[in-house]
């Protein structure tokens, strides 16, 4: 028996953050990424759910972090089933690539740790806890992610992830603005640093600290939205799969956030 369908518009949004229209496009998009010609796996066999479901069932797993024995039974599929899902879907529900912006379009980039359990990749970080480290960009003026890196190692710093992870290619040619962690990156905007002698910093530098404060706490805030979907704070699965999940998160997060 299946509990949850997109058929009842009150179910969406409970498990997905999405309004019904905004739901209505994602599946349209992930129609035309080619979504209803992929097959099931298994030969001769269909999916059970119908594309819309099966968009939904990946969303409401990234919003709430059910295990696949949970998840299944809610949409009357097995948690193998489920799993295909998953793993069929999920690059579709992915970020567009980048389009070329104007390069006074200023971005802001920072970096979060996900807790991860695959230790293939994960490596014990500052938390204490085994972590891998994303690097999310937004745009400056719209709030919208631009750019996620692929997940590195949680113990490397964001100085040195910043270039590892591929998203310093993503944003070459623009203003990127950051904290004082990515110090090595001459192309990255810092605030300034206090001198080593222990003396304070000149009044027109603490007001532009204040003012680079203001502007990147845009990125600490969509990273928070972002982990309103709790996968990524306990990601169970093979961290391979990992650069999908948070490009796809960093998707709806945009649709929510564009309305």
């Amino acid at each position: 028996m299946q509990v949850i369908t997109a058929a009842r518009p009150e179910w969406i949004f409970p498990f997905t953050g999405l309004q019904p229209n905004q739901f209505r496009k994602l599946v349209r998009l992930v129609a035309e990424r080619g979504g209803d010609g992929i097959a099931d796996g298994r030969p001769g066999r269909q999916w059970a759910l119908d594309l819309a479901d099966r968009v939904l069932l990946v969303a409401a797993y990234w919003r709430t972090n059910l295990t696949m024995r949970q998840i299944g039974p809610l949409f009357g599929v097995s948690h193998s089933a489920a799993h295909r899902v998953i793993d069929t879907l999920a690059p579709l529900l992915a970020l567009a690539p980048m389009r070329k912006r104007p390069v006074e379009q200023i971005a802001i980039v920072d970096g979060t740790l996900v807790p991860t359990r695959d230790h293939r990749l994960a490596a014990r970080s500052k938390n204490y806890r085994y972590s891998t480290n994303l690097q999310v960009a937004i745009d400056a003026s719209t709030r919208l992610v631009i750019a996620v890196g692929d997940p590195q190692p949680g113990n490397r710093n964001d100085t040195i992830v910043y270039r590892t992870s591929g998203i310093a290619e993503k944003l070459d040619g623009r203003p990127v603005m950051a904290d004082g962690g990515y110090r090595g990156n001459p192309e990255v905007i810092m605030p300034y640093r206090k001198p080593s002698d222990g003396s304070t910093l000149p009044d027109w530098k603490e007001a532009l600290n204040i003012q680079h404060r203001t502007v990147r706490a845009g990125v600490e805030h969509a990273l928070a939205r972002m982990k309103c979907f709790k996968i990524l704070r306990d990601y169970r699965r093979a961290a391979h799969t990992l650069a999908d999940a948070a490009s796809g998160i960093a998707n709806l997060h945009n649709i929510i956030l564009a309305g």
